[in-house]
């Protein structure tokens, strides 16, 4: 006792003397071993998938499992062959592979999908909260599920990297769809995309002004279209002209000159996306009637609710309708249409993204240190933190970061 006294005078309190060691042990318990499973997609139309082979040897490579449903890449063209020589385990049953720690896939669980859960996992799958189902959510909370949505994460520039790439894959697949139903093969018009010399080029609506605005804008500006844009917003226009380096044609949402614009247009594409909740129909059945006949409407805004009064949802087995002379191509989830590149794009944000989850801890880590993460969580070992949710189908739902200082 005598000895620990005269050590007290020589190293008084707040001394390193009294401080604790470093341990190992902590640093050790920052990586965590993932186990991901991924189902087969059930969602008719949905051909993505969210790792591709490449992505899945490197999570294994580092120390990673993943389980994959037989031919759950087939429809991206990825063979069981290429995930089995890249290290994925290859399951029969589609129950074992929601038996792992942590589900990967794009489109919601199905309530059958749900039964399947054995409970207390992480789950990371798109939301969709316009096509969400109570009973569904309610379930998933039951089963003390963590959920991340992969369109509502956010990264390091506060941007949201799965819609904005997917945004760029439809604004691109939306031109390249307008070429292939103006052909006189699918009952259009019989005319070229683009401009050729001596003849009037094709005039293409774009309405809206964000990421797939843009890219639309810039695939037919690049065959040679003339385009006019459309947005109830002057700063995203501009901002728009901005990215585009170029001046295009642009105007808000004024009715008369919107109806000059479709009375002599091709192709009229819809690319609103959330901005106008609630405010009705851009173009109304009216509008749509003045078209010329054999043009084109497509309505990337078909999930949330459309840009047209006359659209209604198709599939990619059966796209396309007419109504008033007017083609309408109405596809829910345009992306999954070139279904390889949008699984690469997926790929690219997933396989990063976990690699940096087992760097941290697990999800459960990783979410209360990285605000992107939190922000894409709408239930927290089955506690609801998505206040829109909450509201639309009367369940109570609590701040995410008051839950986790809390805990």
């Amino acid at each position: 006792m005598a000895s620990l006294s005269e050590e007290s005078k020589k190293f008084p309190l707040g001394h390193e003397f009294y401080h604790p060691k470093e341990e190992m042990l902590e640093i050790e318990s920052k990586r965590k071993q993932l186990s991901i499973g991924i189902p087969k997609e059930e969602y008719r139309g949905e051909n993505r998938i969210c790792l591709t082979p490449q992505s899945v040897e490197i999570l294994v490579n580092n120390g990673h499992e993943v389980l994959l449903e037989r031919g759950a890449g087939l429809a991206s063209n990825y063979s069981d062959k290429e995930y089995s020589e890249n290290g994925a385990m290859i399951m029969n049953e589609k129950k074992e592979i929601y038996q792992c720690d942590m589900i990967l896939q794009v489109s919601p669980l199905s309530n059958s999908e749900i039964d399947m859960l054995k409970g207390n996992q992480i789950l990371f799958s798109a939301l969709q909260i316009k096509s969400q189902c109570g009973g569904n959510i309610r379930k998933l909370m039951q089963k003390k599920v963590t959920a991340i949505a992969l369109e509502l994460i956010k990264d390091e520039d506060n941007f949201f990297p799965v819609v904005r790439s997917m945004s760029e894959i439809a604004g691109i697949s939306s031109i390249m769809i307008a070429g292939e139903y103006l052909s006189k093969a699918h009952g259009g018009k019989g005319v070229m995309l683009g401009g050729v010399t001596g003849i009037t080029p094709t005039e293409i609506i774009i309405l809206g002004a964000g990421t797939a605005a843009e890219y639309a804008t810039r695939s037919a500006l690049g065959l040679g279209a003339m385009v006019k844009v459309f947005d109830d917003s002057i700063y995203r226009l501009r901002r728009l002209e901005n990215h585009l380096g170029h001046r295009v044609f642009t105007s808000i949402f004024h009715p008369q000159v919107l109806e000059k614009a479709l009375a002599s247009a091709d192709v009229v594409i819809g690319a609103v996306r959330g901005e106008r909740e609630n405010a009705g129909f851009m173009v109304s059945e009216e509008m749509v009637q003045i078209m010329k006949p054999g043009s084109l409407i497509i309505d990337l805004s078909i999930d949330e609710g459309g840009c047209f009064e006359t659209s209604m949802m198709t599939t990619h087995q059966d796209p396309i309708y007419k109504k008033h002379g007017v083609i309408h191509y109405c596809v829910p989830n345009v992306p999954s249409h070139v279904s390889r590149t949008a699984s690469l794009a997926l790929s690219n944000i997933c396989a990063p993204l976990l690699l940096n989850v087992g760097q941290n801890g697990g999800v459960l880590q990783f979410i209360k240190r990285d605000k992107g993460m939190r922000h894409g969580t709408y239930l927290y070992r089955g506690i609801l933190t998505n206040q829109r949710l909450g509201n639309t189908f009367g369940i109570l739902a609590k701040d995410i970061d008051l839950l986790l200082a809390a805990m």
